[in-house]
């Protein structure tokens, strides 16, 4: 009997229990929805720092009150600060319990993408909220508009990677005709420097050519020299002691020899004349 009393008493503790949390619940979301009703009056009076607040109280009493994270979304939305917008909706869709509030969670994700040109995410958020309400004119327009948007974007993204592509092809293809000119230009000043060095070799050998040369003709003027001034084995004297041969008489003196000659065979006439008048017999006057 006192089990049973028990039991009984522990139930109706239970019961209380859940009745003062219900309570509190109902309690926490009326504030909530007040709280949310004031931010929608302050953002109607454009006191977008008071209705902020007012939303974020709001949503801290209750999360059953899903109109107050909703709200805040698209007084972000409206205040062009998207990231907190985003945040702002996808919270909702969370704690959205019906299909209508996921939906239209889903459709305002959709718009947040559109503006930050994310055409792939808005199509899938608003195939999202198409699927928690199917008739909505506005998401299925807004879906089209994504689709077409996103086919355009990867239009252009795949001729910007084809012009990418031919850029750098074109880049490397100047790359290489630097390179080739490079290897050209390398290959010209090392002939030039095999040219030079062939030159300088060349000119080495032809000056140690030349050397020899000189040293050549030096050693032959010396023994020349050395000839002329040193007499021969055979006690020859230096060619200009020599006395000339007379095969090698000048004309001047072969010319003054003659002249001599004739002088002498002049002198040797006159004697010989004067010997004749002298020894000739002399005729008398008178014929005895």
């Amino acid at each position: 009997m006192k089990k049973l009393v028990y039991i009984v008493f522990l139930i109706g503790c239970f019961t209380n229990a859940q009745d003062a949390d219900v309570k509190a619940k109902k309690k926490a979301l009326t504030t909530s929805k007040n709280l949310t009703w004031e931010g929608n009056k302050e953002l109607s009076e454009d006191n977008f720092v008071q209705a902020e607040a007012n939303y974020r109280k709001a949503i801290a009493k209750s999360e059953e009150n899903t109109a107050a994270p909703f709200n805040l979304g698209n007084a972000y939305y409206n205040n062009e600060t998207y990231s907190e917008a985003f945040g702002r909706f996808k919270q909702a869709g969370e704690l959205a319990t019906s299909k209508e509030g996921k939906h239209k969670a889903y459709h305002n994700m959709g718009n947040v993408f559109m503006k930050n040109k994310e055409y792939e995410k808005a199509v899938e958020a608003y195939k999202q909220a198409l699927r928690n309400n199917p008739t909505d004119e506005e998401t299925r327009y807004n879906l089209a508009l994504a689709k077409e948007l996103l086919k355009k974007q990867q239009d252009e993204e795949k001729k910007n990677d084809q012009n990418k592509d031919q850029e750098n092809k074109d880049d490397q293809k100047d790359q290489n005709k630097d390179q080739e000119k490079n290897e050209g230009d390398n290959k010209e000043d090392d002939k030039g420097k095999e040219d030079e060095k062939k030159d300088g070799e060349d000119k080495k050998d032809k000056g140690d050519e030349g050397d020899e040369k000189n040293k050549d003709e030096k050693d032959g003027k010396g023994d020349e020299e050395k000839d002329k001034k040193e007499p021969n084995d055979k006690g020859d004297k230096p060619e200009e002691q020599k006395q000339p041969r007379p095969n090698q008489l000048s004309k001047q003196q072969i010319k003054n020899l003659l002249e001599a000659m004739q002088n002498e065979e002049k002198k040797v006439q006159e004697k010989m004349d004067a010997k004749k008048v002298k020894g000739a017999k002399i005729k008398n006057e008178k014929d005895w």
